[in-house]
């Protein structure tokens, strides 16, 4: 006969003292079930009820109920059975072994008794008073659990992947009252229709059905060693359904084995990237940073961060972080100083200032340079030319020339997508700031300084991104803003790309370009609706006007682009490494270029922007500069000065 959950959780409210006695009920019932059992088993034949029965029956109970009374067994809550409440009833049963032995099986004290009952009755008491307790933990936790879960209304979750990863966090769920697990998704045919820790696996082909039947919330990906081509397909088939889609690490951070509530995390749009990152190759990994002395200008921000963390992993003998943040530059330090293996030495200074970097250089004599050091927002760097010019141009001819002076190995310069036919002053000065290296290169070919840039577009993760914008937009309830419809980025994991540019740098020769590939475009809008879709909520539009959350554009921002670009000329050359290409750039001599930046350098100081940008154009090939607020401010500011 099998309860009905509505019995059970009957049961669970009962009055205290109703429960009590409903154990002492059953422990009596095992006395005498153990006592007949004892008797039958000895004599080989199913025992009558008579008096030597129940004279023993009797001696048990009048032994057993007084010492689980005393050991305060009763006043423990059974759904919380655990080691301790076990080892408290063996502590009871030695006692009670021990009299029972003395009474009936040495002292004869009722007649007609084997001697061996003395001892076999105590032992099966003991094995079903165990069984009685966990069995009645388990079906009564499991049932507390569900009724609260139901009372409180929390998600019913699906666990796709019924491996090792997915039982743990089913269990780890099965133990919080925060979530109800209602069974698992499997792309194994043959696990289809079974159960695993009572929860049944249903096939993802069915999703309908299996949505319907369990009236789940949330989707959970266990998938932690799936390639993200797979987690892909998923998603889009999980896409059209009004499900919250959540995931678990990849499979490197659960090395620990054991899969906990706190290793589930949001989806991030590295989960929606069609592609796979490609291994790093130790060897480039290496070249220029283990047992070397290494500077990172720009370490407090999200690239030049990342790169330290990466630098840091390949044992370095020093590292430098600097940066003009003293905020940014002491959380970097307070991050990697507990798990450095060698010296991590935070450097406040700008990169505009020669004599600092001179200082810094001389003093330290890093063999190995990264430059991130960047002004990097468009609409801010827009809204302010000048700044973003002399940090983003001046800032790396400073650094530069200091690395020449100074003969450090390589200087390796973080560029941006951004830099290819620019139409914003932030593009425009960091491809002003490729020039100058490739015009140094070539203007000093036989300098111990190898001077090249890695250009890339967007990194996941960044100070910059749309993904925390869009995911603190869909949590409010919208809307969801985008700039245009149409408009496209390519996307990276920032690790990736910080392992590409430390890799790319080990390749260079001078004067190198080099371009990662980012793989396809990724559509905007397209991210935006897919991240409503698959926070469990529906898109608000035309073809549904009850929708959840409403995408709405506003317009390009000053000096933004519809679509980015990664190279200026064509055919890239291939290298080593498959995500990894040579770009072959056209530059100005340094005997024309260094005129040109005189000329700027005095447009910044007398703050006049129209000529700034006449002259970037004229230097960068491809900048059309894009009209708007800064030449009216500009225009204001002359007329109020006059």
């Amino acid at each position: 006969m099998r309860l009905s959950p509505s019995v059970l959780q009957g049961v669970l409210v009962w009055p205290r003292l109703l429960k009590q006695l409903l154990v002492m009920v059953l422990d009596v019932a095992l006395c005498l079930f153990t006592v007949w059992l004892s008797l039958s088993l000895r004599l080989e034949i199913w025992y009558p009820l008579n008096s030597v029965f129940w004279r023993t029956s009797a001696l048990s109970v009048l032994l057993l109920l007084p010492l689980l009374a005393l050991a305060g067994t009763y006043r423990a809550i059974f759904r919380y059975t655990g080691w301790n409440a076990l080892m408290s009833l063996g502590k009871v049963w030695l006692v009670y072994a021990a009299v029972f032995v003395s009474l009936v099986t040495v002292a004869k004290l009722v007649p007609g008794v084997p001697r061996s009952v003395g001892v076999a009755q105590p032992v099966t008491l003991l094995l079903f008073m165990v069984i009685a307790r966990l069995f009645a933990r388990v079906l009564l936790d499991s049932t507390y659990r569900a009724s609260r879960k139901a009372r409180h209304g929390v998600p019913r979750v699906l666990v796709y992947g019924a491996g090792s990863a997915g039982r743990q966090i089913a269990a780890a769920m099965a133990r919080s009252s925060q979530q109800l697990v209602v069974g698992y998704l499997d792309d194994d045919a043959r696990l289809h229709g079974h159960t695993l820790d009572n929860l049944r696996v249903f096939n993802p082909a069915q999703l309908d059905r299996v949505l319907a039947k369990t009236q789940a919330d949330e989707v959970l990906l266990a998938l932690p060693s799936a390639s993200r081509q797979r987690k892909n397909e998923i998603l889009n088939a999980l896409q059209s359904y009004p499900v919250l889609v959540r995931t678990l690490p990849a499979l490197a951070d659960l090395a620990s084995g054991r899969v906990t509530l706190s290793d589930v995390r949001e989806l991030d749009i590295e989960d929606l990237l069609g592609r796979d990152p490609v291994p790093p190759y130790g060897l480039l990994l290496n070249r220029n940073t283990h047992g070397k002395v290494v500077l990172i200008t720009g370490a407090g921000g999200s690239i030049g961060s990342e790169i330290a963390r990466q630098v840091l992993a390949c044992q370095p003998k020093a590292l430098l972080l600097l940066d003009v943040s003293e905020y940014a530059l002491y959380q970097i330090e307070q991050e990697l100083l507990p798990k450095a293996p060698c010296p991590v030495i935070a450097l406040l200074g700008s990169v505009q200032d020669a004599a600092r970097i001179r200082s810094v250089l001389h003093t330290w004599r890093p063999q190995t340079v990264y430059h991130a050091a960047a002004y990097k927002h468009v609409p801010m760097v827009e809204h302010n030319p000048l700044q973003g010019v002399l940090n983003n141009v001046w800032g790396t001819w400073v650094v530069a020339q200091e690395c020449m002076v100074a003969q450090v190995q390589e200087m390796v310069l973080i560029s941006t997508d951004k830099a290819v036919r620019p139409t914003n002053i932030m593009g425009a000065s960091k491809r002003l700031a490729e020039l100058v290296l490739q015009s140094l290169h070539a203007a000093h070919p036989q300098s111990a300084t190898t001077l090249c840039m890695v250009r890339f577009g967007n990194v996941l993760g960044s100070s910059g991104s749309v993904v925390p914008l869009f995911r603190q937009q869909i949590q409010q309830g919208g809307p969801v803003t985008l700039t245009h419809a149409d408009i496209t980025r390519y996307f990276m994991t920032i690790s990736e790309a910080a392992q590409l540019v430390i890799q790319a740098g080990a390749m260079a020769s001078g004067g190198d370009v080099f371009v990662l590939d980012m793989g396809e475009p990724v559509r905007i809008q397209d991210l935006a609706r897919r991240m409503v879709e698959l926070s469990g909520l529906t898109v608000r539009d035309s073809q549904h006007p009850h929708g959840d959350i409403e995408i709405v554009t506003t317009g390009l921002r000053p000096g933004e682009k519809l679509y980015e670009e990664l190279l200026i000329g064509d055919n890239p050359t291939p290298t080593q490494h498959p995500r990894i290409l040579k770009a072959h750039e056209e530059f100005l001599p340094w005997s024309a270029l260094q005129p040109l930046l005189q000329r700027i350098e005095q447009a910044a100081q007398h703050h006049d922007v129209p000529t700034l940008k006449a002259l970037l154009a004229q230097c960068v090939s491809g900048y059309q500069p894009a009209e708007g607020v800064v030449d009216h401010v500009w225009v204001h500011e002359q007329q109020r000065t006059a």
